[in-house]
């Protein structure tokens, strides 16, 4: 499949951009995911994990037939293995140019939305839009351990993965592990990117201090909401070789849009609703 939704174009993110209210696909700007994972050593065509990038949007309205506004919450899933990740500021334009756009039903928005994301990123993506009408859904808290608590001295706030440890002499553990103190960095504008952070995994015993200390460095580094997950996943199977893990981090929205990364490889459904600070 050729991608060209967006690439003809410089990205947005980081500039002073018109609004748009008349809509546009071509708004959509796709990033090729190969390019960090590079860093990483991963193959994507070889992938060491399965997972999705699972995007809500809470700013997003279109007018009927009729002239009349619509205002709903959508929930977009992204495919790990697709080509390309969307920039966020591009998706963000591109979301709000349906705000002075007529269409005949939900249906339509549904199926256009659809459409246009899969020609960007190069994969299907599922795209679930909800009424503001409906109950309240009720807002969920991380499970497993908490690691917040921990009386730790930090020094490193650049990612350090020689910072794991794990009991090789220890008995094989089964944990879930979770933390609230992930702070990245955007990629491109420097702006912060606030992170909750689950860690599910089955082998030697991870130190949690140096995993906590391990999560803080990422505290001035600059990457994408996508690619500081795979970093953490790579990292953590790298440095601790565990059997089984999972990683699944839950970002504060930006701009309407907050951007929730899972990986694993081993588990393929991992279902955390909404946080307190989402």
């Amino acid at each position: 499949m050729k991608i060209s939704v967006g690439r003809e174009f410089n990205s947005l993110l980081g500039q002073k951009t018109p609004y748009c209210s008349q809509y546009n696909a071509k708004l959509l700007f796709a990033i090729p995911r190969q390019e960090k994972r590079e860093e990483l050593d991963i193959d994507s065509s070889c992938l060491p994990f399965s997972g999705l990038d699972i995007w809500t949007a809470f700013e997003v309205s279109w007018l009927n037939a009729r002239g009349k506004p619509n205002a709903v919450i959508a929930e977009f899933a992204f495919q790990a293995d697709s080509p390309f990740l969307i920039e966020s500021k591009s998706f963000k334009l591109y979301l709000n140019s349906f705000n002075g756009s007529k269409f005949e039903s939900q249906e339509e928005v549904e199926s256009l939305m659809r459409n246009d994301l899969m020609m960007a990123c190069g994969a299907p993506v599922d795209v679930i839009i909800r009424s503001l009408n409906t109950p309240e859904e009720l807002l969920f808290q991380l499970p497993g351990h908490n690691l917040d608590g921990l009386d730790i001295e930090v020094t490193e706030y650049q990612v350090n993965p020689f910072i794991l440890e794990v009991d090789s002499k220890g008995e094989v553990a089964y944990e879930t592990l979770n933390s609230h103190l992930l702070k990245s960095n955007c990629l491109v504008t420097g702006q912060p990117d606030w992170g909750s952070v689950v860690i599910r995994y089955e082998g030697q015993p991870i130190c949690h201090e140096a995993l906590l200390k391990y999560l803080i460095s990422f505290r001035e580094h600059n990457e994408f909401h996508e690619q500081c997950v795979e970093r953490i996943f790579i990292d953590i199977m790298k440095y601790c070789k565990p059997k089984y893990l999972t990683v699944y981090a839950r970002y504060v929205r930006r701009g309407g849009l907050d951007i929730n990364p899972y990986r694993s490889n081993y588990e393929e459904e991992f279902d955390i609703s909404r946080l307190a600070r989402q």
